[in-house]
């Protein structure tokens, strides 16, 4: 066989692959994102240096910022149990991050300063006054090193089973950055966030960690998360890249140390969880940590009932 012959046949095999690869990637979209389960009747959007942030607002009263957990899976329907009792008597914001949900996501480098600034700019121009915060998971870094940056915008923040203190603190090693370019490359980068973030990995997550009874556990918000992670065509596999990266490296113990708000840690029926609050309480023995018994990593879906007893308590709610 000659060389231009076998070039020809590779070209034809490559684009073939190519082409095969981007109709899996595009089937998977379309199937993930068919029923439409993050539509709303409302669409209010914060116009961000960065991209266009969804957010709805209810209530009136004193604001609370309610801020999901930071994977390309949350969004803010990760509220909506508790978020309408809340509104009784508090002025409630919930968003989608940057690089979350209907938010927009744009292909760059996500950092945790990048959401500080999005924390501090959106109370500032959105909610415009001092707020108090509920916040969950991986996302509880960002809200401390916001109120640590800007002492005038938050007041009490409520942490839901927060962010490891010494696991969000790792910086970005060779391998890691190695993952971020693979999932980064156009087709087969997508393919592998595809992979990754399938709807059985997503049941699992819910299943082994985010509830503690699986029969709790709804369809809808399976498919929910799903659609968030598939939201815009895979444009958050830049925001998953970077956490694969470890490109969101914080110093918890350094923001903690120079606060003096009022700081609540809710955690579930969880010794990790549990154990990863008590280290918070070592730097700053003013923390009140709460422990809501049979619940998981996400009470305000599991158990909001006993999760709003807990916020109430925290923040002064009657």
């Amino acid at each position: 066989m000659s060389w231009k012959k076998a070039l020809t046949i590779t070209t034809i095999l490559t684009g073939a692959t190519s082409v095969g690869i981007h109709l899996i990637n595009k089937a998977i979209h379309i199937s993930a994102t068919i029923d439409h389960l993050l539509s709303s009747s409302s669409e209010t959007y914060y116009d961000w240096k960065f991209g266009k942030i969804f957010y709805t607002k209810q209530g009136q009263g004193t604001p609370l910022l309610l801020v999901h957990d930071l994977t390309t899976s949350s969004s803010e329907y990760e509220w909506k149990n508790v978020i309408k009792t809340l509104a009784k008597t508090r002025t409630v914001y919930s968003l989608d991050l940057l690089g979350c949900g209907r938010s927009d996501k744009p292909n760059l480098t996500y950092t945790n300063y990048l959401y500080v600034q999005l924390i501090n700019d959106f109370i500032k121009n959105v909610i415009k006054e001092k707020s108090d915060v509920i916040v969950t998971g991986q996302s509880s870094s960002f809200i401390l090193g916001a109120c640590q940056n800007n002492r005038e915008i938050i007041d009490n923040i409520v942490m839901i089973n927060p962010a490891d203190i010494y696991t969000t603190a790792h910086i970005p090693t060779n391998s890691s950055r190695i993952l971020t370019k693979l999932i980064l490359l156009p087709l087969i980068g997508t393919l592998l966030y595809n992979i990754l973030v399938r709807k059985d990995n997503i049941e699992k997550h819910f299943r082994e960690y985010y509830f503690y009874d699986k029969s709790k556990i709804k369809h809808e918000e399976i498919m929910t998360y799903y659609e968030a992670a598939h939201y815009g065509n895979a444009s958050s596999k830049y925001l998953f890249a970077s956490l694969s990266g470890n490109y969101l490296t914080a110093n918890i113990m350094l923001y903690l140390k120079d606060l003096s708000n009022s700081i609540f840690i809710v955690t579930g029926d969880n010794e990790r969880n549990k154990s990863e609050a008590a280290e918070y309480q070592k730097i700053l023995p003013s923390i009140e940590i709460f422990h809501i018994t049979e619940s998981g990593y996400l009470p305000q879906l599991e158990t909001p009932d006993k999760l709003l007893e807990q916020i109430k308590i925290c923040l002064d709610i009657e």
